[in-house]
């Protein structure tokens, strides 16, 4: 039997030295610490969300940690802007690599209470946000001619229910979002641009953490998750950083499930 000799170089397969990150939603509970784990990783970050100052705050936290990231202010709502941002950046840098959408919004409603202006809300803040967010950056991906990836957080509610709570609209705008990229996904993978979604359950965060402290709420939080316990910030952060480094070039359309095993036992 030939054994080909093939230099892998594992150690440094996931870094994205040289890349150019756009996280939209950068500053959140979870968009933090993907920020932080694609500029550790080599990538120059360019954080960005409503709140312009909390953008920049994050930036320089990270800056003087020695990454190279900058804060921007961006209403991902807002299509003229999300279009100027993203040929900025493109002039600025010659290319966005990566596209991180980590925006969403929720509004629980049970479905007999839901209103027209909450579910087209949830709506423009997710569904409506998502493409027009990935259709700016495409345009400037597709011009530079150097490919790229673009990964759009979701969540386990794009594809099962929620029992006992109003989540009609929110699942109706990330389950939008999930067959969305896939749609993408088939468009662009002629131009070397991949696209994937990372769908967590619920993941443990400084918003939660306190009411999580209580035994019999966090019994009740990871009942029906095999794992025995939430997903982190970080698990959610590692597989956006797989899907945005070389070890998921052959891989598009593809929706990876953060959840401890939620879905495989539902």
């Amino acid at each position: 039997m030939t054994v080909q000799n093939v230099n892998i170089q594992l150690k440094h397969s996931m870094s994205l030295l040289g890349k150019v990150a756009l996280v939209v939603g950068g500053y959140g509970a979870i968009g933090t610490t993907i920020s932080e784990t694609l500029a550790i990783a080599g990538a120059t970050g360019i954080v960005a969300g409503r709140s312009g100052d909390r953008a920049r705050a994050l930036a320089a936290e990270l800056s003087n940690k020695g990454c190279s990231v900058q804060g921007v202010e961006l209403d991902a709502c807002d299509v003229g802007a999300v279009r100027d941002l993203s040929a900025s950046l493109k002039q600025q840098y010659g290319s966005i690599d990566i596209l991180v959408n980590c925006v969403g919004f929720n509004k629980e409603q049970k479905l007999l209470d839901v209103t027209e202006d909450a579910f087209d809300e949830v709506y423009t803040r997710t569904l409506r946000a998502g493409m027009f967010l990935s259709q700016a950056v495409a345009a400037q991906q597709v011009t530079a001619g150097t490919g790229g990836s673009q990964i759009h957080l979701l969540s386990v509610r794009s594809s099962i229910g929620f029992r006992n709570r109003g989540y009609s609209a929110f699942c109706a705008a990330k389950g939008g979002l999930a067959v969305l990229l896939k749609q993408l996904a088939t468009e662009l993978a002629p131009y070397g641009i991949t696209v994937n979604g990372v769908a967590p359950g619920a993941v443990r965060t400084q918003k939660n953490d306190k009411a999580l402290q209580d035994a019999a709420t966090f019994q009740r939080a990871v009942a029906d998750i095999p794992l025995g316990r939430l997903a982190t910030p970080a698990d959610v952060a590692g597989t956006v950083h797989f899907f945005a480094s070389p070890l998921s070039r052959f891989v598009t359309g593809q929706i990876l499930y953060v959840d401890g095993g939620l879905t495989a036992s539902a």
